[in-house]
């Protein structure tokens, strides 16, 4: 019971100490939101003017999403009028999880732009269909933009991938017109405001979902760098109905089919040696071409991807070291990707990315440029080695492609052991050369005592 109260207790001052943190004074002057659902991620854009009514400095701003939401939401940024990246605290409270920035000072009406990501926010319904039917989806959200402040007037851009509209909340004023529905302008709306939205449309773009995702990255000081991932992909959108018939899928000439033939994986500009197999071997329905900035690999599984069908390969390339290992000294830095392109709009449930380090390499320091989740560090033994080479391991959680970006690996490494390998081949040849001449020399045969035998 004591401990109850005492949590209710903090609890309590913790909800009071955020709500003390809302000023009641600042009011959204303006909101323009705009929602993206022409693909199978849910992206949502706001526009937000603010004004104080007591004409004071805004210095910091709070942008709540709702706790139901907080799951699925895979990136949130945030810039000032003058696209400024805006660095973005996060907290729990009741209301939801809200994140606090702080603004530039001087603008009397400051302007904040707000970029979201949302996974799996989109649901097959119905949940099955046939190889020859629509893929139609529901997306449920809020007509009004939910902010802990008043909103003076807000108003909302749904963009569809399609014209094709079953049903969709008709809170007026709202308005239809082609793969567009425009709802508002409101105005007056309270803090907090929930008004639910639901919009039930036809989406045929590709709803393929990485589920596992392991990308090893194998550092070499002689001038290479092996890089080699294991992926597994599902096709995340209405399940298959029934059995697939080979003959109605190839008289089938829609482009909007709901199964995925092939997509673009986007690989360094410099990869070379790049080979792409899955369980039975090489696939040789793969095309590769190199465009200015990166190299396009046009992937094609053995058999189209329905709803529920998956396939698992491994793609592996190899780059240059000099473009991603910098080094002064015995310092070094690996600034790579820490994940590529697999394919537009990706998902991926998880991500592991394991860097091997040369054999010797200490003082290891991993900067991610998000939050990540480090792992054990490990060991592997390759040809050569002794004391095994180190094994920088971590993951992420629900990455998109606005999670493409370098981390960066700071190491130590001397010189000095580049020669443990030479000289371990040069003394084991030594060795085999010695004991090849001790061999030589020796004399196993009895034919001399035969001839002795033989004089007397």
């Amino acid at each position: 019971m004591i401990r109850s109260a005492v949590f209710l207790a903090v609890f309590a001052v913790y909800v009071l100490s955020v709500q003390s943190a809302i000023d009641v004074e600042i009011e959204n002057k303006n909101v323009d939101r705009t929602i993206d659902l022409t693909s199978q991620l849910v992206k949502i854009s706001y526009k937000i003017t603010l004004e104080h009514k007591s004409k004071k400095p805004i210095n910091n701003y709070l942008f709540i999403v709702q706790n139901e939401e907080r799951e699925r939401l895979a990136f949130i940024s945030a810039k000032d009028s003058s696209k400024k990246d805006l660095k973005l605290t996060e907290t729990a409270s009741p209301k939801g999880v809200i994140f606090s920035m702080n603004l530039p000072s001087g603008s009397p009406n400051p302007v904040v732009y707000i970029d979201t990501v949302f996974t799996k926010s989109l649901l097959p319904y119905p949940t099955s269909i046939a190889q020859t039917d629509r893929q139609l989806v529901q997306y449920f959200g809020n007509v009004y933009v939910y902010s802990p402040f008043k909103t003076v007037t807000q108003k909302t851009t749904v963009h569809l991938s399609s014209r094709n509209v079953e049903s969709y909340t008709q809170f007026k004023p709202a308005v239809q017109s082609d793969s567009t529905i425009t709802y508002g302008p409101y105005d007056n709306v309270a803090a907090f405001s929930v008004e639910p939205l639901t919009v039930h449309f036809e989406n045929f773009t590709p709803f393929m979902t990485v589920t596992n995702l392991e990308r090893v990255i194998e550092v070499s000081h002689w001038g290479n760098i092996a890089v080699e991932e294991t992926i597994d992909i599902v096709h995340s959108g209405a399940a298959l109905k029934g059995a697939f018939s080979r003959y109605d899928y190839q008289k089938d000439s829609r482009s909007n089919q709901a199964c995925v033939k092939s997509y673009k994986t986007l690989l360094p500009a410099s990869a070379t040696g790049v080979y792409y197999r899955d369980t039975n071997g090489n696939i040789s329905t793969s095309a590769m071409r190199v465009l200015k900035d990166s190299v396009e690999l046009d992937l094609r599984p053995r058999f189209p991807l329905f709803g529920g069908w998956k396939t698992h390969y491994t793609l592996g390339y190899n780059v240059p070291s000099f473009e991603y290992l910098f080094q002064t000294g015995e310092n070094f830095l690996l600034k790579m990707r820490l994940v590529d392109h697999i394919f537009d709009d990706m998902i991926v449930d998880e991500v592991t990315t394991k860097i091997i380090l040369p054999e010797g390499s200490t003082n290891i320091k991993l900067i991610a440029p998000y939050s990540v989740t480090r792992n054990l560090d490990t060991l592997h033994y390759t040809y050569l080695d002794t004391t095994g080479r180190p094994v920088i391991s971590f993951s992420k959680k629900n990455v998109v492609e606005n999670h493409i970006a370098d981390f960066n690996l700071k190491y130590n490494f001397s010189r000095v052991m580049m020669l443990q390998e030479p000289l371990l081949v040069v003394g084991f040849l030594y060795i085999m050369f010695v004991l090849v001449i001790i061999w030589m020399r020796l004399d196993f045969s009895i034919l001399k005592e035969k001839e002795h035998l033989h004089k007397e």
